[in-house]
Formats: C-alpha cells, sequence, structure tokens
C-alpha cells in the first residue's frame, strides 16, 4: 500500500512545476539508437556459458541494434494511429552516431582508441545493412525523428584503461564485440563501461565534452541538421557543459528530473530541473513524467496501464506527456518474443491514447520545446 501510495505521489510531484498547457501533446523519448550491446544471439549464448549472467539484465538479454526487420515492424504500427491534425505517433530517435572500431583498437595494441560511423557498423550486422535508408525513410514518414544521444555510449578513458591493463570482463566484452561486459561472477550488476559521461578529474572532464561536441558534429554529417535537443547518457552531465553545448546549436535537454553531476571524488551531486526550466544559457529542460519500458519488467501487460496513469496525471496537471521508452522494448535481434509482445502493447497503449483522448497531438521533443520557447 506504502509503494502504490509513494508511486502516485510520485506522478503528481513531477508535474507540479513548470511550463502549463490545455493542449493534450504526448511525446514518445526513445534512447540508445545506433548504439551496439548486445551483438548476436550466438554472443549472448557464449556470454551464457562463459558465466557472464546476461540473461539477469534486460539491456543484456535483450537490445541490439534494430535491425530492418525491427524498424520496419516499428514503423508500420506507429503509422497506424492519427493525432486529431492527422499527424502519425513519432518517436524522438535519441541517436549515438558512433562505436568502437574493434579491429582498429586491436591492430594498435590497445594503445589508442577508435570508432566508426553507425553507417559502417550497420554493414557488419547481419539484417542492418540498409538500416539508415530504413532511418531516412521514417523520418519523411514523420515516424521517426533523429536527435543526439551522444557520439558513442561508451566511457572511452575507462574503456581502454581496462583494455591497457587487460582487465578479464573487459577483455571477453572486447574478443566478443561489445562495448564492455558486465561482471562474471556478480548478476544483475550491469555494464558501466556504457556510462559514457562519467569522469574522475578535470582532464578527463574536458576529454568527455570533447567526445559530445564530436558527437554533435557528427550527428550535423550524418542527418544534415543539427541537434536541437540533447539527452546525456544515464542523465549524467555536467553544467559546465552547457555554454560550449549550446554552441553547438542545442536549445533543450531532454532526461529526468534530476540529472546527476559526477564528483572528482567518485560521488555524485544530483541537479533538479523541472519542464520549462532555463538555464544560464537559455536551454530549456523537457523533463520526463510518463514510462513505457515493458522489457524491464516481469509483469509487461501492467505497463500499459502504468502508462496511461502517468499521462493521465500529466494531463490532469495541464502538463504534456513525455514518455521514456528505451530502444530495447522494440528489438527482436536477440530474441524475437522480446519485440513481438511489446509491439503488442505499444499497438494496445496507442490505440487507448487517440480514444481516451480524441484530441491528442504527437509531437517530437523540439517541437515541444519550441512551443514551449514561445511561451517562456
Amino acid at each position: 500500500m506504502l509503494k502504490k501510495i509513494r508511486k502516485t505521489a510520485g506522478r503528481y510531484l513531477v508535474n507540479i512545476p513548470g511550463w502549463r498547457t490545455d493542449r493534450k501533446i504526448v511525446v514518445i523519448e526513445s534512447d540508445d539508437w545506433g548504439s551496439i550491446r548486445m551483438p548476436s544471439r550466438e554472443v549472448y549464448e557464449q556470454c551464457l556459458q562463459a558465466g557472464y549472467r546476461v540473461d539477469t539484465i534486460a539491456y543484456e538479454r535483450y537490445d541490439s541494434l534494430a535491425s530492418e526487420k525491427d524498424l520496419e515492424l516499428l514503423f508500420e504500427l506507429l503509422n497506424q494511429f492519427r493525432d486529431c491534425h492527422g499527424n502519425p505517433a513519432v518517436l524522438t530517435a535519441n541517436v549515438l552516431v558512433a562505436n568502437p572500431d574493434f579491429e582498429r583498437i586491436k591492430n594498435g595494441g590497445f594503445s589508442d582508441y577508435f570508432y566508426e560511423p553507425v553507417t559502417e557498423t550497420f554493414q557488419k550486422y547481419p539484417g542492418h545493412s540498409n538500416c539508415f535508408d530504413y532511418w531516412k525513410q521514417g523520418m519523411e514518414a514523420g515516424l521517426f525523428y533523429p536527435q543526439s544521444h551522444g557520439r558513442e555510449h561508451l566511457n572511452v578513458s575507462m574503456f581502454m584503461s581496462a583494455l591497457q591493463e587487460r582487465d578479464r570482463d573487459a577483455m571477453f566484452g572486447f574478443e566478443h564485440g561489445m562495448p564492455g561486459c558486465i561482471p562474471k561472477g556478480e548478476p544483475g550488476r550491469g555494464n558501466r563501461y556504457v556510462e559514457s559521461l562519467r569522469y574522475s578529474s578535470a582532464a578527463d572532464k574536458g576529454k568527455k565534452l570533447s567526445i559530445v561536441a564530436e558527437g554533435l558534429d557528427l550527428f550535423e554529417d550524418l542527418f544534415g541538421f543539427r541537434s536541437a535537443s540533447f539527452i546525456p547518457p544515464n542523465h549524467i552531465w555536467s553544467p559546465d557543459y552547457d555554454e560550449l553545448i549550446s554552441q553547438k546549436g542545442v536549445h533543450y535537454y531532454q532526461g529526468r528530473r534530476k540529472m546527476k553531476e559526477p564528483l572528482y571524488d567518485g560521488t555524485i551531486q544530483l541537479n533538479t530541473h523541472y519542464l520549462g526550466q532555463q538555464n544560464s544559457q537559455g536551454q530549456i529542460y523537457l523533463t520526463r513524467n510518463a514510462m513505457f519500458e515493458p522489457s524491464l519488467f516481469k509483469d509487461k501487460a501492467a505497463q500499459v496501464n502504468r502508462c496511461l496513469k502517468d499521462i493521465a496525471v500529466a494531463f490532469k496537471l495541464g502538463k504534456p506527456a513525455i514518455i521514456c521508452s528505451h530502444r530495447l522494448n522494440y528489438i527482436g535481434f536477440i530474441d524475437e518474443k522480446n519485440r513481438d509482445e511489446n509491439l503488442v502493447l505499444m499497438k494496445k497503449l496507442l490505440r487507448e491514447i487517440t480514444e481516451r483522448w480524441p484530441d491528442v497531438e504527437f509531437m517530437n521533443s523540439v517541437q515541444l520545446g519550441k512551443l514551449i520557447e514561445q511561451r517562456v
């Protein structure tokens, strides 16, 4: 009972401060597109055989590069649902534009880091060679709106240090084409190497900022336009980065209400934000207030009602519903059952949204940011 009360109170708390609107706006923000995670079903099985309990963590069990089939089925579903203006449901797809180039790193004796653009990564995976064309088709159809999530979902300095030290877990992951690895013998503990912006010194902090800036430039090279919003991987971010990121064209930050700022002693400082809040650079925060993450829960079916409750509270308090729904929910490359079951649930969610709120408006994050910017 107490848990239920806390969950309800949390729904209201995140929606109390900040910008309001009478419009029924739904934004679906989806992170991690373009990033490698689990390369294949074969590697997944090899991890288990070697004693790495990848079956205990959803991101290791299900997440991978979205295949052509994954994208085809997702876009087909999104296109079935229209808002009051006739616009289809759209994902703000937060993209990583690069991945580690394992071959070059190995050939260099692990002394230097090299990356490859995601378009090259696609060519190395079966059933993925046309994925960037699928992305562009999704963009043209108004179903898939890319924004920047960084250069790669990998802590480069931590990764390279571990490889140079020939760390057992890091080397196992590297040999199997994974960005790091969960620690052997510690079920439930995640892959710490994906925390790309965690730093432990002033020098490392500066390197992380350079990586983010380069990622934004690569995003423009890839898509032909600047990313107007940014979502820090794992919600780890230093406000000291805001000035340069603003200069790179970022006007809006996606993310949770609380962002994690690393401190040099290894601890974290939590910085709280609210919808429509502006920082010293005039950048606006878009705080997520709803969640649809069926792959993260045993009771997947319950996640539809959970998300609908999130949306109902947001609308009741005059807020847009900004739904967090990571890529792993729509991936069947490792386990088709994961994708197929979740698409059924996503269909139910979208049907309920359009039926309960016929005046609903589907927007991407930048459209919402511009709307807020006009009124703050």
